[in-house]
């Protein structure tokens, strides 16, 4: 065999390790993600069924970067696990208060229902087209990453000053935004780029329950101008 093939051959096998390994970690992923989401919805409906008043934004901003932050710490680890449940209940029962106001709402059974099956429909639909097509999304890292900065530091300012309008087009935007994410990471995953199982799933739970709660705002705004 001479030298090109030699390398040809080797490249080939690279490839195929990588893709393999790649696929391992999204199947890990897909699991732990489907659990923390059952976890996080038991969590929430818990806080609704109690009626438990919202944490407030500096308690919910403190809970979830601290526990982001020891999930990260000890990602390799099986204490990264529980971190990993930790955060998604957390953000379960901020998630309570939330899902209660909506279905006290007229029709906001349909709304919060509407919502999750949206959120369902385009978190398989992206993540089929990324594994299906193969395509490198990492040209939108940059781009999404500045965009979802850009529209936190927004939706502070919207919250602090109370300006509706402003609400709704970022929540319109965080839709766009989240799709783009979906791509992106799982995209990201496939290709190796990330190959630790828990933090792919807080990626993608982030990703999951930042769609929900746009949609969420968006169909409530629809609902309430009929």
């Amino acid at each position: 065999m001479n030298r090109t093939a030699l390398r040809n051959a080797q490249t080939v096998d690279y490839t195929d390790s990588s893709a393999s390994e790649g696929h391992k970690v999204l199947r890990n992923t897909y699991m732990l993600l489907s659990m923390t989401l059952l976890f996080s919805a038991l969590t929430a409906a818990a806080s609704v069924a109690l009626a438990l008043p919202g944490p407030g934004i500096i308690i919910t901003l403190v809970g979830y970067f601290g526990l982001l932050f020891l999930t990260t710490k000890f990602r390799n680890s099986g204490l990264g696990l529980a971190f990993v449940f930790a955060l998604t209940g957390f953000m379960g029962y901020t998630l309570g208060p939330i899902i209660s106001h909506y279905l006290g709402m007229a029709g906001g059974s349909g709304i919060v229902m509407g919502a999750m099956g949206m959120t369902g429909a385009i978190f398989l639909g992206l993540s089929a087209y990324a594994l299906i097509s193969k395509r490198d999304f990492s040209f939108l890292g940059s781009f999404l990453m500045i965009g979802v900065l850009v529209a936190f530091v927004a939706s502070l300012g919207a919250i602090f000053f109370q300006i509706p309008a402003l609400s709704l087009t970022i929540s319109a935007v965080m839709v766009l935004l989240m799709s783009g994410m979906i791509l992106f990471e799982t995209s990201n995953i496939i290709r190796g780029g990330e190959t630790n199982y828990i933090m792919a799933t807080v990626s993608l739970y982030i990703t999951i329950f930042n769609l929900f709660i746009s949609l969420l705002q968006l169909l409530g705004f629809v609902s309430r101008e009929d």
